[in-house]
Order: C-alpha cells, then structure tokens, then sequence
C-alpha cells in the first residue's frame, strides 16, 4: 500500500494501528508521522517504530494522504480547526473520535473532503481489536478498502451503518468492561474455592478468549455451543439455570440497552453543540 500515514495524537490506539500496519506489512516507518504535544510519549514512538514524528499538527495533515484523527473528541474540534487548510483535498481523514457524527466531522472541516469514522475498541492494543467503520459520500472504495485493511491489520473491522453506531459502542466499544467484569466475578469464585488469584484470573480469561474464537471461526450459533458443554444432570446446566434463574440474560441485555441509550443522547449533545 503506497500510502503516507499521518496520526494526529500518539496516545495507545495510535501505537497500536501502528504497530498492526508495519506488522502486517501495510506500510514502512518512512512513511509514518505522528504529531502530539507529549514530546516523551513522541519520542518512545520513534524509537520503537523508527516513524516520524513533530510537534506540528499541520506539518502531519499537509504530509499525510491517510489522517487519522486519534485525539478525544472534545479536542478533535480544536485540532481540526488548526489543520482544516492544510489538508490535502485527495486525502482521506479518518476520525476515531468517540460519539463525532460524519455530519458533525464534515461541519468541523467546513469543505468537502473524503471522511471515514471508525470505532474500535481496547482490545486493538493487544492484536485482538473490533472495529466498525463508515465513510461520507466523497470515499472512493480504495481509500475504504485501505482503511479497512489499516484496522484489520490488529484484528477485524468491518462497514457497518453510522445509524447503527450506538449498537456499536454498546456492544463492542463498551463491552470489554461488562466481560472484564464476568471474569473477575469468576475469578472471585474461584480465589474463594480455593484456587491462587493469578491462577484464577488465567483460568478464566483463556476461557472467555477460548470460547469467544469457538463463536467466530465454527459459525454455530452460542446457544448450540452452550448446549455441548451442558450434559444431562451434569455441573454445567445447574450452573447455567442459576445463571438464568438470577437474570443474567436480561442484566445483559439491559445493560446493552442503557449504553446505547447513552450514546444516542451523548451523540445528540455533540450535533447541537456544533
């Protein structure tokens, strides 16, 4: 892929695209430049990765045919009301600012210019990310095919309808913490029947990550795969009608449905700020 790369922010989901791209081949260091106001945090990129770096926003949007604006959304206006003339037009600016809608990027850009929103989530950090992308009317299907490529370099992304983005943060973005939760209620269990807490914790994890790969790569449906591990009158189906009996399946979906909610709301917040 001949393609420049600029980050504007050079937090942790920089460092792990960057990390996925070089990889998986999809790029050179040369052809990386990330700017940000941490000159330490720029600095262990570079020696790490070998990339470019500068303290000069403009300097990354005038360089890169690829700009991905990895800033907090609250910052994301401010950045790009410093660089909205020094982006080239035939580049494309990708945002994975929480919660900023295309409309929303587009009135902050004030021209028309190729943008794709992505949100992934944490697990991009360790190669394992999930990340759901979407573009405005100006993206040529190449600049989202080497979009999609950047993002599935450090695990799956997929196109997926901005109207469907609340989904997206409620069960994804959101959704490591509830299954952070699951583990360390477990692990709790375990540490109390006995067993060492660092042990339970491994336990419990490479069961969750087992399980997880079992649903991606065999395509069963998860009620097929929980119906194996259930044999009659055994340990497993007692534990899963507990499960039940104690609402877990609703507590779930409930909680699926407050996020969206919120990232509805939060949403609407930021188009009336504009």
């Amino acid at each position: 892929m001949e393609r420049k790369f600029g980050f504007i922010g050079g937090g942790n989901m920089c460092r792990a695209i960057i990390e996925g791209m070089l990889k998986a081949g999809i790029t050179e260091p040369g052809d990386i430049l990330v700017s940000d106001k941490n000159h330490r945090g720029l600095e262990a990129l570079k020696a790490e990765y070998g990339i470019g770096i500068t303290d000069e926003n403009c300097k990354t949007a005038a360089f890169a045919d690829i700009l991905i604006l990895a800033v907090k959304p609250n910052v994301c206006p401010a950045v790009i009301a410093e660089i909205r003339e020094t982006i080239r037009r035939e580049s494309v600016v990708v945002s994975i600012a929480a919660g900023l809608s295309l409309p929303v990027l587009m009135k902050y850009l004030k021209c028309d210019i190729p943008v794709i929103r992505v949100m992934p989530n944490t697990p991009a950090m360790v190669g394992e990310g999930m990340a759901a992308v979407c573009s405005n009317g100006l993206v040529s299907r190449a600049q989202m095919e080497d979009v999609l490529a950047v993002f599935r370099s450090f695990g799956r992304a997929e196109e997926v309808a901005e109207s469907l983005f609340d989904v997206v943060t409620a069960v994804s973005g959101s959704s490591p913490a509830y299954v952070y939760l699951f583990i360390e209620a477990m692990a709790d269990a375990a540490v109390a029947g006995g067993m060492p807490r660092g042990q339970a914790y491994t336990f419990c994890a490479q069961a969750v990550t087992g399980s997880a790969r079992m649903v991606l790569e065999t395509g069963k449906h998860p009620g097929e795969l929980k119906d194996m591990v259930c044999s009659p009158g055994g340990t497993t189906i007692d534990a899963v009608m507990e499960l039940e009996e104690r609402g877990m399946r609703s507590a779930v979906q409930n909680a699926v449905t407050v996020c969206m909610r919120k990232s509805k709301s939060m949403g609407k917040q930021q188009e009336d700020a504009v």
